[in-house]
């Protein structure tokens, strides 16, 4: 008798917590993605495939028709290179950008975009909302790179990586303008 109680009580329980509405949130209008280098390092675990050394965790927002730089995205502010919270950079191995030597860890990156150069930065600073808190002490590298136009507008904030020998080009691309970062794997 007392099996059969505790069976009814469990199970009264499970269809309590069954009828419970749950609130999920709608989908992100910014979602997050995750590019890696090299670009296919985590998609197959086969021996052959290298492991990977650079990851980048961001969100991806949209162009919607506005105007981005120079305007959402103001020329001359620190800005999270994204959405949401600040995109997370992660080196499993020591790396060197524009002549900083910088060791394996994850960090945040940003960017101070201007209409010709974008000024690129790593930060030891993680887990912050936005550029609202950020903290210029904190920063390890900061390299200046060129800004390419490009015809065809990139709808969504994209970033991806190129190779050239031992240098990764971490390339960020959104609406009509891409900029190359030069990663020198140690």
């Amino acid at each position: 008798m007392k099996n059969f109680n505790l069976l009814i009580i469990i199970l009264l329980t499970a269809f309590s917590v069954n009828a419970q509405d749950v609130k999920f949130a709608p989908l992100d209008a910014s979602p997050v993605d995750i590019s890696y280098f090299p670009n296919k390092a985590v998609k197959f675990k086969k021996t052959d495939n290298p492991s990977p050394v650079v990851r980048v965790i961001y969100s991806r927002p949209s162009v919607k028709g506005r105007v981005i730089f120079g305007d959402l995205i103001k020329y001359g502010e620190v800005w999270r290179v994204g959405a949401n919270e600040n995109t997370e950079i992660k080196f499993y191995k020591a790396v060197s950008i524009g002549g900083t030597n910088i060791p394996a860890g994850t960090y945040s990156l940003f960017a101070i975009p201007e209409k010709d150069k974008w000024t690129i930065i790593i930060n030891k600073e993680l887990d912050m909302w936005g550029a609202y808190a950020y903290d210029e002490s904190k920063d390890i590298a900061k390299v200046t790179v060129p800004v390419k136009s490009i015809s065809n507008v990139v709808e969504a904030l994209s970033i991806a990586f190129t190779t050239q020998g031992s240098v990764a080009n971490l390339v960020i691309g959104w609406d009509k303008t891409t900029v190359e970062v030069p990663i020198t794997i140690k």
